[in-house]
């Protein structure tokens, strides 16, 4: 395993074979451009504002007070634990304890912690046209971008069977420049030459379009408030898709030609 990321064996070296020795690539990221994930987390949010609430009954809406705080302790806790189901149980845990000034009892800390362990089991559901817009790219290399848990997204591409359809497979710690940089210098990556297709624009889009390469975004029905970015409108490599179906067209256009 690379301490940047994790590749799976033989992938790493372009384990589906030489499909494209043109030396283009195509990137995708898995939480909410292939799968569902963030509607997991929406329940466990949720369930955190129903503990948190009657402990923040001096707001006018203890429910978003809630929120609130727990995306301010996320963002907190973010340089600490990273992303994932277990960082985000951690932070539910102490923005409760703060917005009960340490009076939380056992019991209710107990309903977040089972809240996590029950979404370290739930199923991959694909999103429509995901399989389709993959194989639709196969010619192309094609590697996994994620970041995460690194436990969970392992089950979740073990469990999804995907890991044959890509070239190459990383979990980044984050998404940003330096992380993209790296894991391209690890694959021979030549951003001009890549198109990243992905949810996110703070994460897909934004560091990917400053290294010089395209994107596609193919938004989630929900964004993580941490997520949240603006469009760059305008940009000459940036491409908005409505769903999964359009990206193949749209990736091919980039690859083929362009700014």
């Amino acid at each position: 395993m690379n301490p940047e990321g994790a590749q799976r064996p033989n992938l790493s070296e372009g384990g589906r074979g030489d499909e494209d020795a043109s030396g283009l690539w195509v990137g995708f990221d898995a939480d909410d451009t292939l799968w569902h994930n963030e509607s997991y987390f929406i329940e466990s949010y949720d369930l955190f504002a129903e503990v948190a609430a009657p402990y923040l009954a001096d707001f006018d809406d203890p429910a978003q007070a809630a929120h609130d705080l727990l995306i301010a302790t996320e963002t907190a806790n973010i340089p600490s634990f990273g992303y994932g189901i277990k960082g985000a149980t951690i932070s539910m845990i102490e923005a409760a304890i703060t917005a009960s000034d340490g009076t939380i009892g056992a019991v209710e800390l107990m309903r977040l912690i089972d809240r996590a362990k029950a979404m370290m089991d739930h199923p991959v559901e694909f999103l429509d046209g995901a399989v389709e817009a993959l194989d639709a790219l196969s010619h192309h290399r094609l590697v996994l971008l994620t970041k995460g848990d690194l436990k969970d997204q392992h089950r979740k591409i073990d469990a999804s069977s995907i890991a044959e359809r890509f070239d190459a497979i990383e979990i980044l710690h984050e998404k940003d420049h330096d992380s993209y940089l790296s894991a391209f210098a690890r694959h021979g990556i030549d951003p001009a030459r890549f198109v990243m297709v992905g949810n996110s624009l703070k994460s897909d889009v934004l560091p990917i379009l400053g290294l010089g390469g395209w994107a596609v975004h193919v938004p989630y029905v929900t964004t993580w408030a941490i997520e949240h970015a603006e469009e760059p409108v305008g940009h000459p490599r940036f491409r908005p898709a409505l769903n999964l179906f359009e990206v193949p067209d749209l990736v091919e256009a980039c690859l083929g030609g362009g700014t």
